[in-house]
């Protein structure tokens, strides 16, 4: 009897391919939990935005407004990174020595702080 003709692949044999993480642009992954609910809602978004998943995603996660209750842990949270914003910028000779996310940190803590206030 002829043996069936199997690819390489098929075999079960050759082992996968790795992704090659370093000349990767994006190589970090997030996860998020949703109810079926939330993720029909944000699925509808992304079809009408025209846009492709990570993108939506990245779009909406950096440049969206958040509406944010203050409570304890938020407080604590932007108390600890106001102090070490405080400590770096003792540190430093110039503004030009500030980082990219220190910047960041203090826009989305300006942010918070001013809805929180602004009600």
């Amino acid at each position: 009897m002829d043996k069936i003709y199997r690819r390489e692949t098929q075999r079960g044999n050759t082992p996968k391919k790795k992704k090659d993480e370093h000349a990767r642009r994006r190589n970090q992954i997030l996860n998020f939990r949703v109810t079926p609910a939330e993720r029909g809602l944000i699925e509808k978004r992304i079809a009408l935005s025209g846009l492709s998943r990570s993108q939506f995603f990245i779009q909406s996660c950096l440049y969206q407004t958040i509406l944010v209750k203050g409570n304890v842990k938020s407080f604590e949270a932007i108390r600890s990174e106001l102090n070490q914003i405080r400590k770096r910028l003792t540190e430093i000779q110039s503004m030009d020595e500030i980082e990219a996310d220190e910047c960041v940190a203090i826009k989305t803590i300006l942010e918070i702080l001013n809805a929180v206030y602004e009600k």
